[in-house]
């Protein structure tokens, strides 16, 4: 007799695992705060955490004998307090219009066989796909995937980044004007995609001189479209060094493995995206370059802006862009409320003739460090 209490269970710890094709959680690593109390409606607090600001110089810290040194001058940390409000999401999400609530609905019939799966092979990933859950696994993933996304992305309403502020980046550093007709124009002999040794040492220069820390690598991240990667590997300087993690780490202790490194090291040949290694799923490690470790990601949003590019003949069009976003450490956050995410059970079930489900989650998120990321575009053409 199929015993529905444990199914949510068995299939709720799905929810927790990574996945390689949605990474921008794992390559942004955001502060989680998780307070089990609390319930949509109510609030989880984030810390935003600021550096002191001007050194100044040798003689401005220099004290005399007579100058009070105690409690009357004291500081504290300087930090901000941000507070996400939690709020209710479920999936799936109907197919029709991704704003209505929808329901993942089995049958009875197809349980018993997947329990039969279950017992006979002890293997959870048949199990899973036998039931067809890994459509309500990945609209979960997907989902919380492109909201990390979109936080990132509310750094561009600051403006334009520079070396005091994160913000947008177009090529040749150009100023956006909404609705200037077109927003951006480029003249004769400027090109409209990102450049290697224009644009990304600008990027990378900004991020520095605005004291962004890097992360425990040492480098910063960025996760741009494969459209993006797809430019960017035109340069010879960056597809030289693209091309090296696909073929995999060199070990040391086992040169003459080399031609085959990619199977022990779980690098795949999509530029240091996922490999396989005993039949499991590896996390990307990306490559570096310039001091940024790059992800390639097919889960983000394409955005359409009127530009004039006039080597290419074109004029105040509504031209597709692709997305290259740079960030460093605690960009974001995440406040968590209640049981975390999981698969939940609706008790009509017709006389058990099948199941309805859905996954659940409570929880808030907002952009903590908006000067720690740039969110560069680059025209596609």
């Amino acid at each position: 007799m199929w015993i529905d209490n444990d199914f949510p269970k068995i299939l709720g710890a799905e929810l927790y695992r990574p996945h390689p094709s949605y990474i921008v959680e794992m390559a942004l690593e955001p502060n989680v705060v998780h307070d089990f109390t609390q319930q949509p409606g109510q609030t989880v607090q984030l810390d935003r955490y600021r550096f002191w600001g001007n050194p100044g110089t040798k003689e401005a810290r220099e004290r005399t004998a007579d100058q009070t040194l105690g409690t009357s001058s004291a500081r504290s940390i300087n930090k901000d307090k941000v507070l996400v409000t939690l709020r209710e999401y479920t999936g799936p999400a109907d197919r029709d219009d991704p704003t209505q609530p929808s329901t993942f609905k089995v049958s009875m019939e197809t349980l018993m066989t997947a329990q039969r799966l279950l017992l006979d092979t002890g293997n959870l990933n048949v199990f899973h796909q036998s039931i067809g859950s890994l459509t309500l696994l990945d609209d979960y993933r997907r989902w919380r995937d492109r909201v990390f996304t979109g936080e990132l992305l509310k750094a561009e309403a600051q403006g334009k980044s520079s070396d005091k502020q994160g913000g947008y980046y177009y090529p040749g550093n150009k100023t956006r004007t909404v609705g200037g007709a077109p927003d951006i124009s480029y003249a004769a002999g400027e090109s409209a995609k990102f450049d290697v040794k224009t644009d990304l040492l600008e990027v990378v220069k900004a991020l520095r001189k605005r004291n962004t820390p890097t992360f425990a690598d040492g480098y910063y991240r960025c996760i741009l479209d494969p459209t993006a990667m797809m430019q960017l590997r035109q340069d010879s300087d960056f597809r030289e060094v693209a091309r090296y993690p696909g073929m995999g780490q060199i070990n040391p202790m086992q040169p003459f493995l080399a031609p085959n490194a990619q199977f022990y090291t779980g690098f795949g040949p999509a530029y240091g995206q996922a490999g396989f290694v005993a039949g499991q799923p590896v996390m990307p490690t990306g490559f570096l370059f310039e001091g940024v470790r790059w992800f390639e990601s097919t889960n983000l949003p394409e955005t359409s802006i009127p530009v004039t590019i006039s080597s290419a003949s074109i004029t105040n069009t509504a031209t597709p862009t692709a997305l290259m976003m740079f960030f460093g450490p605690q960009s974001v956050g995440i406040g968590v409320g209640g049981n975390n995410a999981e698969i939940l059970l609706n008790n009509n079930d017709d006389f058990s003739r099948f199941i309805i489900m859905i996954w659940r989650l409570w929880a808030g998120w907002e952009i903590l460090q908006p000067d720690f990321v740039t969110i560069a575009r680059t025209f596609v053409y």
